[in-house]
């Protein structure tokens, strides 16, 4: 196969990627400590939202990425309020922050900025650009493995490499730490946690915090990397690809790795293959390929959903008992 074609569809592959392996890493550290998250696409969208209308606004990439992650973790915080304090329905809340990101960011969207629910776009100065051009353009005249080291790989931004680094940090954090090990038990088994002394709402908040901070990432990579504003919808069910990505990888961050990355594969490939004519049946429809990952999400859940094995608190409200 071409180098050249092997680098475009890496490179192509972990940018897509990117944003899923976040939600897919702060859903895993929300559902092991016992809390279900449906909202993984809202507080996307939300976030999403803020950094663009913050960074069209201010113009620093400092405070978009910051606005993104605090709209990110309040949203968080509100599904810990109904859920782990009051004891809610996990499904609904998370549901019901899927409706008012979608609702609320178009709504603002058209009354700050009268552009139909968009914002304008941000500067290159905003925009977070790839880490090491020089080195990607140096190493890309390399026979062989030039253009996938220098088109693959080092081509990327920080953001992309911080959600490959997040990966084995996350696996350290939850398998080799105290902190990780009482996450883990929260969701397994509240009570025992309990009588151990430690607050369960406390472990659940906090597992909740960083599930924001790490929605607010992948929102804001989607202004500040992929696109150059926002626009209605722009999540595009990934956070449902995320949460699929998180049941098939059965609540383990490497094996969520993967299933990202193959979700992130089949978007870069229904773009490539776009207009291409297969032999005795023509042109492939492009609604055919673009729904390819919605399909294979289905499917995933459809078959993987039963089989994979849950925290056994996960969705059940913890009430202390006195």
């Amino acid at each position: 196969m071409d180098e050249a074609l092997i680098g475009a569809m890496l490179a192509s592959t972990l940018r897509v990627s990117t944003p899923l392996i976040f939600c897919a890493l702060a859903g895993l550290l929300s559902e092991r400590s016992g809390v279900v998250d449906i909202g993984l696409e809202g507080k996307m969208l939300l976030s999403a939202f803020a950094a663009g209308a913050c960074g069209a606004a201010y113009g620093s990439m400092t405070l978009a990425i910051l606005a993104a992650m605090g709209v990110a973790v309040a949203l968080s915080w509100v599904h810990g309020l109904a859920c782990v304090s009051h004891k809610g329905d996990q499904v609904v809340s998370g549901v019901a922050i899927n409706i008012i990101a979608a609702g609320l960011s178009a709504v603002l969207g058209t009354a700050w900025f009268h552009q139909g629910g968009q914002t304008p776009p941000v500067s290159d100065a905003v925009r977070i650009q790839a880490l090491w051009p020089g080195l990607a353009d140096a190493v890309r005249g390399l026979p062989v493995i030039g253009p996938v080291l220098g088109d693959g790989i080092l081509s990327h931004n920080a953001l992309v490499y911080l959600a490959l680094l997040l990966v084995p940090l996350v696996w350290w954090g939850l398998f080799k730490t105290r902190f990780g090990l009482r996450l883990r038990a929260v969701g397994e088994n509240p009570q025992m946690v309990d009588a151990a002394g430690v607050s369960v709402m406390r472990l659940r908040y906090t597992a909740l915090t960083l599930n924001g901070i790490l929605c607010g990432l992948a929102g804001s990579y989607l202004v500040l990397a992929q696109s150059a504003s926002f626009s209605q919808n722009m999540s595009a069910g990934r956070g449902y690809m995320a949460l699929a990505a998180l049941i098939f990888g059965r609540w383990h961050p490497v094996k969520a790795l993967w299933a990202c990355l193959l979700f992130g594969f089949l978007d870069a490939a229904a773009i490539r293959l776009q207009g291409v004519h297969l032999p005795g049946v023509g042109e492939v429809p492009v609604q055919a390929i673009q729904a390819l990952p919605y399909v294979l999400t289905v499917v995933l859940l459809a078959g993987f959903i039963g089989k994979s094995i849950p925290p056994k608190a996960l969705g059940i409200p913890y009430s202390k008992e006195r």
